[in-house]
């Protein structure tokens, strides 16, 4: 038996597969919050005395950079090690890999009804296939053709400098420099900025914040889901938020384009994450593609690229479980 798991700042994902079986049909699976946890083991166990199953093999994928069997997760106060949580298990052999890197081994394995379609594109056989996922924190990685089969590359380039590309949002950069010794697209595109990019809005007066909206964010543990659902809400609207989701979504189609072009992606561009199937209506607007393709000289070779919104929220899992039950 083999377990495998999808290790993320908000949630951990835990399942049980079968040799032979597909990897897309867990035995058994549990969710855990994962701030409930002093850390990986205590999770394990918890799920482990849960469903009573022996296991001596697991392929985990963490949301943090791993080298050399080691992460520290990046939005979790989690030191993860491999053989130490090996050896603490019991458990034979233990696959600990970044968790874009467990997405994009479960692309492969993607049907259409797991995807939305944002820009049909052109895609190249065996072409590159960049992955963008943004949920708790962002994360990118990448898959390359050996001949054979898609291989999958980790990558740490959501932490690279945030770039604006318009005077909003350079003047959200420097606010945001007032503020973070570092200023990534991570700070900006992602479940942990978008309140940043709400409250430089805010500040700088782009429009006032309703007292309705201001009673539900003072009461809300995490203000990201209240600032989405605003700026969705047909009945009750926020301008606000809108703005936020507005911004949000320009920085990341910016920031796929940045990828496909740093890639080559001609396989195609694939949105993972919590929150793109969240915003669907706000991707499918316009705004995203239309920075997605915003890159001078090469913006027709952009607007060949595919674009793929990842629907299906267990892919990650189904990565890792395919990476465990291949080795």
């Amino acid at each position: 038996m083999l377990l495998a798991g999808d290790v993320g700042g908000t949630k951990t994902n835990l399942a049980i597969f079968a040799p032979g079986r597909s990897p897309r049909a867990p035995l058994v699976k549990a969710q855990f919050r994962s701030s409930d946890y002093p850390g990986l083991e205590a999770v394990i166990r918890a799920f482990l005395a849960q469903v009573d199953v022996r296991v001596k093999r697991a392929s985990l994928g963490v949301a943090g950079p791993v080298a050399r069997g080691r992460t520290v997760a990046t939005n979790l106060p989690w030191v993860i090690d491999r053989d130490l949580l090996r050896d603490a298990l019991g458990l034979d052999k233990l696959i600990l890999m970044n968790d874009l890197v467990a997405i994009a081994n479960g692309i492969p394995i993607l049907g259409p009804d797991d995807l939305r379609t944002l820009n049909e594109g052109r895609s190249v056989e065996g072409g590159t296939i960049a992955v963008i996922a943004a949920g708790t924190g962002l994360g990118e990685s990448f898959l390359t053709w050996d001949g054979t089969r898609y291989r999958p590359h980790a990558s740490e380039g959501s932490h690279a400098d945030f770039a604006p590309t318009d005077p909003l949002q350079a003047g959200l950069l420097r606010y945001l420099q007032e503020r973070f010794e570092h200023v990534s697209y991570e700070r900006v595109c992602s479940g942990l900025g978008i309140p940043n990019i709400y409250a430089y809005l805010k500040e700088k007066r782009y429009g006032p914040e309703p007292p309705w909206l201001a009673e539900l964010l003072a009461a809300a543990d995490d203000p990201t889901p209240v600032i989405v659902d605003a700026a969705l809400d047909t009945a009750q609207p926020c301008a606000l938020c809108a703005l936020t989701l507005e911004t949000f979504v320009s920085i990341l189609g910016a920031e796929a384009g940045n990828l496909a072009l740093k890639l080559l992606a001609t396989g195609g561009v694939y949105l993972g994450g919590g929150i793109p199937p969240r915003i669907l209506p706000a991707l499918e607007k316009g705004g995203f593609l239309s920075a997605f393709r915003h890159k001078g000289r090469l913006s027709e070779l952009v607007a060949h690229i595919p674009v793929h919104v990842i629907l299906n929220p267990e892919t990650a899992l189904f990565g890792a479980a395919r990476r465990g039950l291949e080795e």
